[in-house]
Formats: structure tokens, C-alpha cells, sequence
């Protein structure tokens, strides 16, 4: 058993951590509270990352990627978090903004979809999400009716982020043929597809923009079914787990962050004669602080290491979102706790990360859900969560 990350993974996250802090961090001051970055800046930053050798860097070699995998994954995510620019909350500058799903497809709908975003030439949304729909797909109201060769497709969603820039949406609906109900299917939907179009916009506590999603009798071919018919929900759980993993490194490199600012302060501002860092109640946060990181960071490290391996990791995902989530509500929250009113203050970005980290808890499933998930499948016997040597 090795806990030490090997050399080129050592190597991509020092060379991550430059990028960071020489191209992303002089970006934060005018972008930290927006909601996304102009077009050009980010197309600026993602040829940087080409030039460098980062675009796509965990996608697998087979359609161009650089094939590193989900530690290496989670290794340049953390990094990436540091910063609180939107566009690296889904870092869009080093890898596109993709899901599993699109892997699913046959060779036309590879060809026409998932390798034009592997190049970056277009973006899409995942649309599961609905108004009675949200941790529940049992509760999914949108459908897809069986038409001739074709599906129309009515209802909405709701929360769907970058909606509004999609060049095709992967959306899920619940399918009937010759009226029944087949299950969930995923549809690949092109904008400007007559029926389909932006709703009302949602602004967040944390800097981000969903979007509603309506259709009105959209017609789409039967080729467009992703995996087949009735398969959506398993392509859903897929991407779910695979969000739900990558919000591990992004509160470790926030919560780290965070804890780095709050040392830093403790160890120059005094009072009463003394620095903040002698005070047993500063220390206590800052230890508390170090610990969680640590098993943070150890659990997304061994859950990434079982979706490498390409071993059931759903239980792994849920106790990743749950701990590490919670966990970033926490040191940002003491961190805030140790600068006292500058803490609260819009100079220094803890305001904006614990906005940030609050919205996380509920996003890709709150932590009440992941906690039915892990029980559920705890108690049902069906799944655990395993240990290394399993």
C-alpha cells in the first residue's frame, strides 16, 4: 500500500499550482463575484493550457486525452479550487465540461457530439433536475413520447448550469412507447431545436447562474437516444457519482485555502500583547481544521483510486459529497471565526468561498440524501463502502 502520489502526478500538480498563481489568481479580484468569465478570456486561458499540455489532461488517450485518470483528476482540481474565478468551479480552462455520458454514445453521436466538446469546440449541460424532481427521479414529470421514428418530448427543468451557452443539451426524460413507460431515457437535444428554450434564470447565494429548461412538443429523432431506451437513469447514476467525486478535491483546495489564510493571520495579528496563534481556542480551530482536510483528503483519494480501477465506487461518492461538503462549511466558517470582522469583509475572499461552501451541501444532492444513499445501501447489504485491501 503506497500513499505517496507517484512522480508525474507530483509533477502535474506543482505544474498546476504555477498556472494557478501566474495566470488564474490575478484573474479572482475582478471575477471572483461573477458569474462566469468573458468568452475570450477563457478561450485566452484554455490555449495557454493547450500550449501547455494540460487541455483534456483526464480524458483517456483514446479520443486525445492525456489519459491521467481520476487521482490525476482530483489532484488538478484541488489546485484549480484555490481560486475563486467561476469558470474553475467546473474547470473548464484544463478539461471540457463533459460527464460520462457522451461515452455512451455510438460512433455517429461521438463523432457529432462528444468529440467536438473533447476539442472544445462546442459545450453542453446535463438537464436531470426538475421542480418535483430533484433527489427523487421517481418524481420525473418530463416525457418523451413515442412518435413514428421519432420522440416529442414536454415538461422542464430547473437549476441547469451553463443552459444558456449549451450547444446541445444531454436531457432526461421518462419514455413511453405504445403507452408504456419504459423508464428514463437520455436524449441529446441541439439548441435551437423548435419547442426547446431558456426559461427564468435563478441567482444563487454563491456565484452561479442556472437555468430553467422548457420544451413544448420537441421533436427528436430516435437516433438521438443516448445508450438506449430505458437506460438514462444508469448513465444519470454514472455522471451523478462522477460529480459527486469531483466535489471532494474542489472543497479540499477551497478548505485548504482557507486554513492557509487563517494560519497566516493567526500568526501576524496580535492582541493583548500576543499573536492570535498562542491563544489555545485559535489553535484548537486550526487543528480541527488540519484533521478534517486530512481524512478529506484521503477519502477522495481512495474513492478516485477505486473509480480508476473501475470498481463500484457509489457509496465512496456519496461519503465523499457528504464529508468533504460538510467539512468546507466548517474550516471556511473558523477561518472566518479567526479573522473576526475582516473575515467578514469582501477584501479577503471567505465571504465568497463560505457562500460558496453553504450552496455545496445542497448541489448534486445534499448531504441528508447522501446520508439515505450510504444507509441504504448499508443496511440492504447490496453495497458497503470498502476498504483499500478489498
Amino acid at each position: 500500500m503506497d500513499f505517496e502520489l507517484p512522480s508525474e502526478l507530483r509533477q502535474l500538480r506543482d505544474s498546476t499550482r504555477r498556472f494557478v498563481a501566474e495566470a488564474l489568481m490575478p484573474l479572482e479580484a475582478r471575477y471572483a463575484n461573477e458569474t462566469d468569465i468573458p468568452d475570450d478570456v477563457r478561450r485566452g486561458l484554455q490555449d495557454q493550457a493547450k500550449a501547455l499540455g494540460f487541455w483534456a489532461f483526464d480524458l483517456p488517450e483514446s479520443v486525445g486525452g492525456g489519459g491521467i485518470g481520476a487521482v490525476g483528476r482530483c489532484v488538478v482540481f484541488e489546485e484549480l479550487a484555490r481560486c475563486n474565478v467561476p469558470a474553475f468551479r467546473a474547470p473548464t480552462v484544463f478539461t471540457p465540461y463533459l460527464g460520462p455520458v457522451l461515452f455512451h454514445g455510438d460512433a455517429r453521436q461521438q463523432a457529432q457530439y462528444l468529440m467536438p466538446v473533447v476539442r472544445g469546440d462546442k459545450r453542453t449541460c446535463f438537464a436531470l433536475t426538475e421542480a418535483e424532481a430533484g433527489s427523487d427521479p421517481a418524481g420525473m414529470k418530463t416525457t418523451a413520447v413515442a412518435d413514428g421514428g421519432d420522440f416529442v418530448i414536454n415538461g422542464a427543468k430547473i437549476f441547469i448550469t451553463g443552459a444558456d451557452k449549451a450547444d446541445f443539451v444531454q436531457l432526461f426524460a421518462r419514455t413511453r412507447v405504445d403507452g408504456k413507460d419504459l423508464g428514463v431515457s437520455c436524449f441529446l437535444v441541439d439548441r435551437g431545436t423548435p419547442g426547446m428554450r431558456l426559461g427564468q434564470s435563478f441567482d444563487l447565494m454563491s456565484p452561479d447562474k442556472p437555468w430553467e429548461l422548457l420544451f413544448e412538443n420537441v421533436r427528436v429523432a430516435a437516433s438521438q437516444v443516448v445508450g438506449g431506451v430505458g437506460q438514462g437513469w444508469q448513465l444519470a447514476r454514472e455522471f451523478l457519482d462522477a460529480g459527486r467525486l469531483s466535489h471532494g478535491p474542489k472543497a479540499i483546495g477551497r478548505a485548504q485555502r482557507a486554513l492557509d489564510l487563517a494560519i497566516a493571520y493567526a500568526n501576524t495579528r496580535h492582541t493583548f500583547g500576543q499573536p492570535l496563534a498562542q491563544r489555545q481556542a485559535i489553535q484548537w480551530m486550526i487543528a480541527d481544521s488540519t484533521v478534517e482536510l486530512h481524512a478529506a483528503r484521503t477519502l477522495v483519494h481512495h474513492a478516485a483510486w477505486k473509480a480508476e480501477q473501475g470498481l463500484n465506487y457509489h457509496l465512496e461518492a456519496s461519503a465523499v459529497k457528504l464529508f468533504a461538503d460538510d467539512m468546507l462549511v466548517r474550516v471556511v466558517d473558523r477561518a472566518i471565526q479567526i479573522h473576526g470582522g475582516v473575515g467578514l469583509s469582501r477584501e479577503l475572499p471567505l465571504e465568497l468561498m463560505f457562500r460558496d461552501a453553504r450552496s455545496r451541501t445542497i448541489t448534486e444532492g445534499s448531504s441528508e440524501m447522501q446520508r439515505t444513499i450510504i444507509a441504504t445501501g448499508v443496511l440492504s447489504g447490496r453495497e458497503r463502502v470498502d476498504r483499500f485491501d478489498t
